[in-house]
């Protein structure tokens, strides 16, 4: 199981911040370097309690499907969604956001069970940790350039 927390301050109010990152037209303005779309379940909006939605994408060259459902929430502090099917052996990906002021603290943790065993296990260590931390860390990037726009 490998496990990646991030941590990102952001000059705009917690509402705004929360709302942003369970936004399905962020997070896709967000991916744009791997092409993914929202093609099942929620694809536009802001994703609530109990919903998923459907991903498609291309990551290392090959077209992948996710299924990621909010299975907690709590407006504007909280929100986690979790893989119900895809790639990975599992995951799930906690939303935090502490209000500083009128600035927002949003932190992510993110754990994950690669697939394919020990495979996975090599691949993790080698590239795949590094790889999903590079992609929370410019998720996260158009998400505060977004809320601390004018």
């Amino acid at each position: 199981m490998s496990i990646i927390e991030l941590a990102t301050h952001i000059n705009a109010p917690i509402a705004k911040c929360f709302d942003l990152a369970r936004s399905i037209d962020m997070h896709v303005n967000s991916m744009q370097q791997s092409g993914e779309t929202a093609v099942g379940g929620r694809v536009s909006g802001l994703i609530e309690l109990g919903e998923s939605v459907t991903w498609r994408a291309k990551h290392f060259g090959i077209r992948q499907t996710l299924t990621s459902k909010v299975t907690e929430m709590e407006y504007p502090s909280y929100f986690t969604d979790e893989m119900v099917e895809g790639a990975f052996k599992a995951f799930r990906h906690e939303h935090y956001f502490y209000a500083i002021g009128n600035q927002t603290l949003m932190k992510d943790v993110f754990t994950f069970d690669a697939p394919l065993g020990f495979l996975g296990l090599i691949a993790d260590f080698l590239f795949l940790k590094n790889y999903m931390r590079r992609l929370l860390e410019q998720r996260n990037e158009v998400i505060k350039q977004a809320a601390e726009a004018p």
